[in-house]
């Protein structure tokens, strides 16, 4: 005698999963985090990362000034050279602020004697807040109007007027 078949052996049409939920689910996830991310401010500083050149340096006969400025949480150091030398340090101020005015102030005369010289290198030791950072970048990067003009001989011959004190911004310790 026969016996009935089990349900095993028999062979059941494939379910086909809907995928068209799942994907307009994630289409509108996408959609709400790039529409909810324009409401937030998001803050960024641009700035050069220092790297290792294979190139082998020339001499050209002058030194470069090597610019670093090492900002801790209650002195800034401006120093210059390859073995560094302190030029001047920065203290607080009693209401928490550092001057930077003055700072300002010492960079535009050693921009006067440098010229073709565009790089800093800031070294902030201490955790500093964003604003801190921009403040000192504002007197480090910008040239006011009511500087004294710093000209320089592009390479046409013709001397130009510098619209910026030190452009180049680099961050050289920002892993500690």
């Amino acid at each position: 005698m026969l016996k009935v078949p089990s349900a095993r052996r028999r062979k059941k049409p494939g379910i086909r999963l809907n995928l068209i939920p799942v994907l307009n689910s994630i289409f509108i996830f996408i959609f709400f985090i790039l529409i909810s991310n324009s409401f937030f401010e998001n803050y960024e500083i641009g700035s050069d990362v220092p790297i290792v050149s294979e190139l082998e340096q020339t001499d050209t006969g002058t030194d470069q000034l090597a610019l670093t400025l090492a900002i801790k949480s209650n002195e800034m150091t401006l120093s210059q050279g390859v073995p560094a030398q302190t030029i001047q340090k920065f203290e607080r101020r009693p209401d928490g602020q550092f001057n930077y005015q003055e700072l300002h102030a010492v960079l535009v005369n050693i921009k006067k004697n440098n010229v073709q010289e565009n790089t800093i290198i800031f070294e902030p030791v201490d955790d500093l807040t964003y604003e801190e950072i921009v403040k000192i970048m504002d007197a480090v990067r910008v040239l006011n109007k009511t500087d004294e003009a710093i000209y320089r001989t592009n390479e046409a011959g013709v001397d130009e007027q510098l619209k910026l004190l030190f452009s180049k911004i680099i961050f050289s310790n920002l892993m500690s």
